[in-house]
């Protein structure tokens, strides 16, 4: 597995896989990069702090709900009071292993392939661990390529869809929860287990809206080193829109990318809006 080597490291992710001790209670965000990761990061975070948004203003999003695959991730999580939340761009074959001793919960958020795509072109420009392509149709062949981070996304996404049975396993689709973001979270809640008010539920929504994010310093990176994120390049949120590779993806490459992605899902039903 390609994974950011700035980040990463060989025991870190041995560690996630074959070391970790899950708990009952641990709740995963599992996505493939750009699928609405540090959406589901800011939600979950208001989810368990009752809608108050004091957690989301004055810690990390991701000290808030770390890496377990990062080489910070033992020491962030080792010994962490429950409810643990985690997340991970991990594979599912990748996945520790304790988990499935445990009544743990994963919750899976799909996006459309090509703005995943797209997402992903725009971050190449800031992150200085990915690989760049100026051409956008070359970038659009290396995401459907086996070089692509994390097994790739359709590895992802397949390897991942042997749970989508599974009581302890909730799929959101990230176009979903732009049109209903209140119905998806009140959707979480019950697979959560938690019972939030109206006045609660309101919170989550608006403190993790777009809008909201972009204008955290808690939740938007700009505290990241500008080793890892050019700032000058543009910023990591960027839309957080759906069907924007409508603007950039020509007839011929949406052919191409729609034939790949029969070919590489076809045994996986999952709907794709």
């Amino acid at each position: 597995m390609r994974a950011p080597s700035i980040i990463h490291t060989e025991e870190s992710i041995n560690y996630a896989w074959k070391e970790f001790v899950t708990r009952d209670d641990d709740v995963f965000n599992v996505t493939f990069p750009k699928s609405g990761t540090t959406w589901l990061q800011e939600i979950l975070t208001l989810i368990y702090s009752n809608g108050d948004p004091t957690p989301t203003k004055t810690m990390y999003s991701w000290d808030r709900v770390p890496w377990i695959e990062q080489y910070t991730g033992k020491s962030k999580l080792e010994n962490r009071p429950s409810p643990r939340l985690i997340s991970t761009h991990l594979p599912f074959r990748l996945f520790p292993k304790s988990f499935f001793k445990t009544n743990a919960k994963i919750i899976y958020t799909l996006r459309n392939p090509k703005d995943v795509c797209v997402s992903l072109y725009f971050f190449s420009l800031i992150a200085q661990f990915m690989e760049h392509r100026e051409d956008f149709g070359e970038f659009v062949s290396l995401f459907l390529s086996k070089q692509m981070l994390f097994d790739g996304w359709f590895d992802h996404v397949k390897g991942w869809m042997e749970l989508k049975d599974s009581p302890n396993f909730l799929l959101l689709q990230y176009e979903d929860m732009i049109k209903d973001p209140k119905g998806n979270v009140i959707k979480i809640c019950k697979f959560l287990g938690k019972d939030l008010d109206d006045a609660a539920i309101d919170s989550v929504v608006e403190h993790s809206s777009f809008k909201a994010m972009k204008e955290n310093e808690k939740s938007n990176y700009t505290a990241v080193p500008d080793y890892i994120f050019s700032k000058e390049k543009g910023s990591f949120h960027r839309k957080g829109v759906t069907g924007d590779w409508k603007n950039y993806f020509t007839p011929e490459k949406e052919a191409e990318f729609e034939k790949i992605c029969q070919e590489r899902l076809k045994d996986v039903h999952v709907a794709l809006t």
